[in-house]
């Protein structure tokens, strides 16, 4: 699919997020048709009722998050939208300057924010206007003035060259049609000694193919997902050195309840058992970090 058809894809999911829940509301769930119900969960769709991230106000907690996390950030910034915890990654310094790649409501920006303290900077990129809007006005209102919100894509991020000490992102990688160019943007805009924390969704396996044109699907970032292998590949390309997958667990379609695999049959009535199981254990949650390397100078007016 050309790539201005996903990112309008991607904008209309998000976007139709807020205009379903005003600031003081529990939030839809934009995963919610790729994961089993509340009763599938509560069921023990696989051993725990947290294990596949069902829709409730608590989903956070479920992916690395603290309740004092949930507390810590203003009403409407967190849209449980997440697949890990970057910020507690990342081991945030005061003074520091955070970037947030596809800050959505704000949630990790408003987290980081304290973390580096008025000395500090968060600055939050996302693409779809209302998740900018909803960011800017949070943060307006709740007095946060270390944080910025600026409308951008982040395969061409509106930030200046080696300007930032940390780069966060939380499950949005995988929405972008040029993974590699993100990776190669976010180095750009990296000091030498620069830090890159990501949590995202990865694949063990291909998907099948009618997944891959489901639009639906790309939005729950799904199939818009890399190989793992592939998507290390392409941080290590763009420049990053010290690459590692700090954790890693099973998310979402990784193991499905009953109710919801016969929904994957009514929905992709084409695909074989084979492909369903398939389907089934190929989506992974890994948090990945990454270093800007600090270049030694051989030159001899570097010393001086």
């Amino acid at each position: 699919m050309e790539p201005e058809i996903l990112k309008s894809a991607v904008r209309d999911r998000y976007a139709d997020v807020l205009r379903g829940f005003p600031a003081a509301r529990t939030p839809p769930d934009p995963h919610a048709e790729l994961r089993p119900s509340r009763e599938a969960a509560s069921s023990g769709c696989c051993g725990s009722s947290s294990c596949c991230g069902s829709a409730r106000p608590d989903a956070s907690l479920e992916v690395g998050y603290d309740p004092k996390d949930l507390a810590a950030v203003p009403e409407g910034a967190n849209l449980g939208l997440g697949c890990g915890n970057p910020v507690a990654l990342a081991d945030l310094k005061p003074g520091e300057t955070v970037l947030d790649l596809g800050s959505g409501a704000g949630f990790d920006a408003f987290l980081a924010a304290p973390r580096v303290g008025p000395e500090g900077r968060v600055i939050g990129v996302d693409m779809t206007p209302e998740m900018i809007e909803r960011a800017t006005a949070l943060a307006r209102k709740h007095g946060y003035g270390n944080v910025e919100f600026r409308r951008g894509d982040i395969e061409a991020l509106p930030v200046d060259d080696a300007s930032v000490d940390v780069i966060l992102s939380n499950c949005v990688v995988n929405l972008a049609p040029d993974k590699a160019k993100v990776f190669r943007e976010a180095f750009r805009v990296l000091k030498p000694g620069g830090r890159l924390h990501v949590s995202d969704l990865v694949l063990a396996r291909p998907l099948p193919e009618a997944l891959l044109q489901d639009l639906d699907a790309y939005a729950a970032c799904v199939s818009g997902a890399m190989l793992k292998g592939d998507y290390l590949a392409a941080i290590r390309t763009a420049g990053f050195e010290g690459v590692s997958v700090a954790s890693e667990r099973h998310f979402g379609l990784a193991e499905l309840a009953p109710e919801l695999m016969a929904l994957a049959k009514q929905r992709y009535p084409g695909m074989s058992p084979e492909e369903l199981e398939q389907l089934a254990g190929s989506v992974l949650s890994v948090q990945v970090e990454a270093t800007k390397a600090v270049k030694a100078c051989c030159a001899p007016s570097c010393c001086g």
